[in-house]
């Protein structure tokens, strides 16, 4: 079955954005560098911002000169109120430009800075998405996307934070300093003397504190992770009588997440005391500077107004400087331990130019196929196996054979050891994945559905899938019954995971969805487990349908469901230990035939019952 040419020309188109997207694991564990990656990307918008920003604290800064002015032009005022006029004005006019500057840039970052939330959450979405499934097999659902957001929040406030916090004090106690040292030299330079010392005092004591930040925001993902994991198992929770130890064991969590939170704050309110301690004396000094100047007649009234705003201005300036440094050092910690976690690089990245799988006989082949997970033993030992196209096959063999990891190994989810599975002769590891995946339906043992309505659940697969197309899927498996009994039909939102629905109904959707999805190879893991036996009959004759010219490779421990299939691959300690046709193999010792015995004796009724 060809792939359609628009289609290639998307699977194309995506996998490139996801080489593009794969680029970001450079910025793993490097929190600056993938803050500028974004900022980079509207240099306008945030440099109207800076602009503002300093233009704004340039008018600040400028009215103590004003204020400066005014009070030295006091003493002639009666005789010359022209000049007293001029003062004033311009005092107001630096006013009213101060504001204006803060509104510009208030305005610009409104929209600037939240687009870059979006744009962090977007990018590392896709990132996370092409992780293989080994990545999310240990990690916590609720934990990943927690750092997303951690990560968005942190950029968001590390922006502000720099915008609205840390520049603006910077500036003014820089341009403080400068017009002190109209006032006197000798003053400036021992300012600009203690401040260096002051800031690297800060910024060494700030450093040593960053394993704390670090330890607050692993425990704060952990607590996250940890509330998704229990309210997405709330059934679990209380079948098992479990909610008092649950709580208990939340409550734990979060000591030891508020015992980090609380290192990481008394932390920071030490080095803010320290500052404050330090910054009021600097300002004591100043002013007794001034007052002995203007006692020698070498200071005006005005300069001792001046000086006295202007240590004001670096007393509050040097501690919103040191607050807001050590907040920033708290987020950029915060930044750097998210993207260190989403950002590991991926285990099977696909190249950009990988060309699509081209489908023209839906052939399967595993070519001395090795595969273990990590850290355990081979699943799959120099596996062989040929299936044909349009052929049947069922896999059976004992719990832990690789009958499972043979179905992911299809789907490409893992990368095996050694050899090569192919598809219609292509390397599956070497062609684009969105046309792997266009190329299988699967019908799981464990269906997942999303918490939308039954309608986007069922053309998942085919998103444009009008509604007659839809229900033509849901008569073919059986479904119609759902819908019927259903208040809003397709409408009908099936809550989390599916939970509104029965496991058989679960599967049935999936039945539906596979068949809407119309691929030239189907999966099939234990797709009638869940059924009564009303409606597994029904359900065969939907399968049979459905695997109708397709390529079938099937799991299924009832071998009542694969009597009429082309071929049974029993499979036992990751090799082909036997493969026939159901009445072959149901002739030959071996797996199958003691299974199938087995399994005839559990259904034949007791004498009495017969």
């Amino acid at each position: 079955m060809e792939i359609p040419e628009p289609t290639r020309r998307r699977h194309i188109r995506h996998a490139r954005r996801r080489a593009r997207s794969s680029e970001m694991s450079r910025y793993a564990g490097k929190p600056m560098a993938l803050l500028w990656r974004y900022i980079a990307r509207r240099k306008v918008s945030h440099l109207i911002v800076l602009v503002s920003v300093l233009a704004a604290v340039g008018c600040a800064l400028a009215s103590q000169w004003g204020i400066k002015n005014l009070v030295d032009a006091l003493p002639s005022g009666r005789t010359h109120p022209a000049v007293v006029m001029r003062a004033f004005v311009i005092l107001v006019g630096l006013i009213l430009a101060d504001n204006l500057f803060w509104r510009v840039g208030g305005w610009i970052a409104a929209r600037t800075f939240v687009t870059v939330t979006g744009d962090i959450r977007r990018e590392m979405f896709a990132y996370l998405t092409a992780h293989p499934p080994a990545f999310f097999a240990d990690k916590q659902p609720g934990v990943l996307s927690s750092r997303i957001s951690a990560t968005a929040n942190a950029a968001y406030i590390l922006e502000n934070t720099a915008s609205w916090t840390a520049i603006p004090p910077c500036l003014t106690v820089i341009g403080a300093i400068i017009m002190v040292g109209a006032v006197s030299v000798p003053m400036s330079a021992a300012l600009v003397a203690v401040s260096g010392i002051l800031a690297f005092g800060v910024y060494v004591l700030a450093s040593r504190g960053t394993s704390r930040h670090h330890a607050f925001a692993a425990r704060a993902a952990a607590v996250d992770g940890e509330l998704v994991d229990i309210i997405g198992n709330m059934g679990l929770v209380r079948a098992f009588s479990a909610i008092g130890r649950e709580r208990r064991r939340l409550d734990e969590q979060l000591g030891v997440e508020t015992k980090a939170r609380t290192g990481s704050l008394l932390y920071l309110e030490k080095l803010r005391l320290l500052h404050a301690i330090a910054t009021a004396i600097l300002s004591a000094g100043m002013l007794g500077w001034t007052l002995w100047l203007w006692s020698m007649d070498r200071a005006t009234t005005g300069d001792v107004v001046l000086i006295s705003s202007l240590g004001f201005a670096i007393l509050h300036g040097t501690r919103d400087l040191a607050v807001a440094f050590v907040d920033l050092t708290q987020y950029v910690a915060r930044l750097g331990e998210a993207s260190a976690i989403l950002l590991a690089p991926h285990a099977m990245p696909e190249h950009h130019d990988a060309p699509p799988l081209h489908v023209t006989t839906a052939t399967i082949d595993f070519n001395n196929v090795t595969f273990a997970y990590p850290g355990r033993r081979p699943v799959l030992n120099g596996l062989n196996l040929q299936i044909r196209a349009g052929e049947r096959v069922g896999l059976v063999g004992p719990s832990g054979a690789g009958k499972s990891t043979i179905l992911a190994l299809i789907q490409h989810f893992y990368e095996p050891a050694s050899g090569t599975v192919s598809i219609s002769g292509q390397d599956i590891s070497k062609v684009g994945q969105d046309s792997l995946q266009a190329a299988i339906s699967i019908v799981p043992q464990d269906v997942s559905l999303f918490h939308r309505t039954l309608l986007e659940n069922i053309r998942y697969g085919v998103p444009k899938a009008n509604e007659a197309d839809v229900k033509r899927a849901c008569e073919d498996a059986n479904c119609m019954d759902i819908l019927s009994a259903l208040p809003d039909g397709l409408d009908t939102v099936v809550g989390d995971r599916g939970t509104k629905l029965s496991g058989g109904q679960r599967q049935r959707i999936a039945i539906a969805r596979a068949i809407l999805r119309d691929s030239p190879i189907l999966l099939l893991d234990e797709a009638t487990s869940s059924l009564d036996s009303a409606s597994e009959a029904a359900i065969q004759l939907a399968l049979e349908r459905l695997m109708q010219n397709r390529t079938v490779v099937a799991i299924a421990h009832r071998l009542s469901t694969l009597q009429s299939f082309d071929r049974i691959v029993v499979v036992n300690r990751g090799r082909v230990v036997q493969d026939g046709s159901p009445s072959e193999l149901a002739n030959v010792p071996g797996i199958y035939r003691d299974t199938l015995t087995r399994q005839r004796k559990r259904s034949t009724p007791p004498p009495e019952l017969a």
